[in-house]
């Protein structure tokens, strides 16, 4: 995973070309006397973005399609589905997704069916007459697990489509591809670009046909990376496994500093590990943890904090954290509940960070 990080997406490699795939800023080509040549950015990509494509389409085992944000991404699989659809999905799912289902169900008539993300029977039995599976594990924020490996298997028999959001577990951790799932989706805004300076979004497809098909929606409905953008995905790609690492490693000893702390209630961190079960190859780097006291007092915390960064979004080389259930549409959620995105700083000063701000 490390190797094909760093050395996929290259380029031809011919000598004298740059190392280092570059910022190919270009909205149209010279026509190709032949007519096989690109001709215009918006349906044949630049250089940059077919380097990312190739990149993060060999970690997951599939080909890649670049998007302007996650969201856009995520529009492209679900927008393959038309009035009346079936629809399973987690019940504790990313709020943009939840917005658009329920936006479909007024729109389209669609039958959505919210089913506990950690319910593998539930899966099963609600997938029985789905079109679409819609799986995101670890959930976000509740950081709960679906046993993959039986549930889109169990899915792809019935005659569903199945879509996962691999935004929190990465490639490093698991390929839901391997597993027979349709598409992968993620925002490389978070953990692929790594640094809190981007917005693209990516799906990952090994079926030729569903890869045509969100070329096309990339193309009709102007969802294009930019270049800058592509590049910096690109070069964040590169460090992922390592930076990823490092975040887990500083996640596991934070979990553990936070289940011995008076302050804090209750700590939610993923816990399957093995493979074949369909969980990850780690337990991923988000924390989510209740304290003891009311929304306000949570809110007092993140405020209270110095090192790790009072902020929404996730997969930066910086922490952040957030209260969750201010946000609309989050009623499900404790009130108290924090989401702490951990970065890769050193683990002693994020003890010490929080353990300051938890005393506050």
């Amino acid at each position: 995973m490390a190797t094909r990080a760093v050395s996929a997406g290259r380029g031809s490699g011919i000598p004298g070309d740059p190392l280092n795939v570059p910022i190919v800023v270009a909205s149209n080509y010279i026509a190709a006397t032949s007519g096989d040549g690109p001709e215009y950015s918006r349906d044949d990509g630049t250089a940059t973005w077919i380097a990312f494509e190739a990149a993060i389409g060999s970690l997951e085992g599939g080909d890649a399609v670049a998007f302007s944000s996650g969201m856009a991404a995520i529009s492209a699989v679900l927008s393959r589905f038309g009035a009346g659809s079936r629809v399973v999905a987690p019940d504790d799912v990313y709020t943009g997704v939840g917005t658009w289902l329920a936006d479909a169900e007024r729109r389209l008539g669609w039958i959505v069916t919210r089913v506990p993300v950690a319910d593998t029977a539930a899966w099963n039995d609600a997938s029985a007459d789905a079109e679409l599976v819609w799986l995101e594990s670890p959930s976000n924020p509740l950081l709960e697990v679906t046993d993959l490996a039986t549930v889109i298997p169990a899915a792809k028999r019935a005659g569903a489509f199945v879509a996962v959001d691999n935004t929190f577990a990465t490639p490093v951790l698991q390929q839901p591809l391997q597993l027979g799932a349709d598409v992968v989706v993620h925002s490389a805004t978070k953990y692929i670009g790594g640094h809190a300076d981007l917005l693209a979004g990516v799906a990952i497809t090994s079926d030729a046909t569903v890869h045509a098909d969100l070329r096309r929606y990339r193309k009709l409905h102007g969802a294009t990376p930019g270049a800058l953008e592509m590049f910096l995905a690109l070069r964040g790609l590169r460090t992922l496994p390592l930076r990823f690492e490092r975040a887990q490693s500083n996640a596991r000893r934070l979990v553990e500093h936070l289940r011995a702390h008076p302050r804090v209630r209750t700590v939610r961190y993923p816990t399957m590990a093995d493979p074949d079960t369909g969980g990850s190859n780690g337990f991923g780097a988000v924390i989510s943890f209740e304290i003891d006291g009311s929304a306000d007092d949570a809110d007092v915390v993140c405020g209270a904090l110095r090192l790790i960064r009072h902020a929404t979004s996730l997969g930066g080389v910086e922490s952040t954290i957030e209260r969750r259930a201010k946000l609309a549409g989050q009623t499900h959620l404790p009130p108290t509940l924090l989401r702490l995105a951990v970065g890769i700083e050193d683990a002693d000063d994020l003890e010490a960070d929080l353990d300051e701000a938890l005393t506050s």
